[in-house]
């Protein structure tokens, strides 16, 4: 009885190495080319902006709201550091069906003598009338020649009280008719979150502006038309006080036209 066990026992060894060593082969190609994506972006540590950034891009930007208090433009459109100039913003505009942030007037302006490319962007709440909320965003930005598109931002849904239907059927109202008024397509903003739940195979044929902090690389996400990749919530920008979001434009920059008036 006891070589039978011990044969058992020797057999199954045998079998284990192997899968094993087969295990830690495909961990060390999985391991290579994740290594491999990561190099290709050039990540380095930029002292100036605090933050690690993907160099290979060279269109790299910030967005802000009231919560970053007064700017001071001037010394944002100045700042380099390694090289790499603040290019774009994007600006809060507006918010549900009433609200318009205290600071767009001035950022928006201050931002464009400044010299920097613009965006301004809608903070869209699900239990709003989406069509009073477009008209909210209609009714305060305006829109020049060499600006970006305009921007939805969709990242909350009250921990999911609102049915994925009705979010989805509102967003899209809200796109339709800043569409129809600006004769583009908007921009959308979103977390990998709710990219994944109510916008990819929704809303495929928008722009897409993603949040995401949790990768090294944007290539994951599958949309044809991501844009704009937030890679980073905690920087550091000369004329700004506190955190700033930092961004980077993930195409080749002559594509820059294809989502500005």
């Amino acid at each position: 009885m006891s070589r039978i066990v011990l044969f058992i026992y020797r057999k199954r060894r045998f079998l284990v190495w192997p899968l094993l060593v087969l295990n830690l082969v495909l961990v060390g190609l999985w391991w290579n080319r994740s290594i491999e994506k990561v190099n290709e972006l050039q990540w380095q540590f930029v002292n100036g902006y605090g933050i690690r950034m993907p160099l290979k891009y060279t269109i790299h930007g910030i967005d802000v709201s009231h919560h970053n208090n007064r700017i001071d433009w001037k010394r944002v459109c100045q700042m380099q550091a390694s090289g790499v100039a603040l290019q774009f913003v994007f600006v809060k505009a507006t918010e549900g069906a009433t609200l318009v942030d205290r600071r767009f007037k001035n950022n928006w302006q201050e931002a464009r003598k400044a010299g920097l490319k613009r965006g301004a962007y809608h903070f869209f709440h699900p239990k709003r009338d989406p069509e009073k909320q477009a008209r909210n965003y209609i009714n305060n930005v305006t829109l020049k020649p060499g600006d970006f598109v305009p921007v939805l931002d969709v990242e909350r849904n009250d921990r999911g009280r609102v049915p994925a239907s009705k979010l989805i059927a509102d967003i899209r109202v809200w796109l339709e008719l800043v569409e129809d008024h600006y004769g583009t397509k908007p921009i959308i903003y979103v977390n990998r979150h709710f990219y994944l739940l109510y916008i990819a195979g929704n809303f495929d044929d928008y722009p897409l502006w993603i949040a995401d902090y949790s990768t090294d690389h944007p290539n994951e996400f599958k949309a044809d038309r991501l844009y704009f990749w937030q890679h980073n919530e905690k920087g550091s920008v000369d004329g700004i006080r506190g955190k700033v979001d930092f961004n980077v434009f993930v195409c080749e920059p002559d594509r820059l036209k294809e989502i500005c008036l």
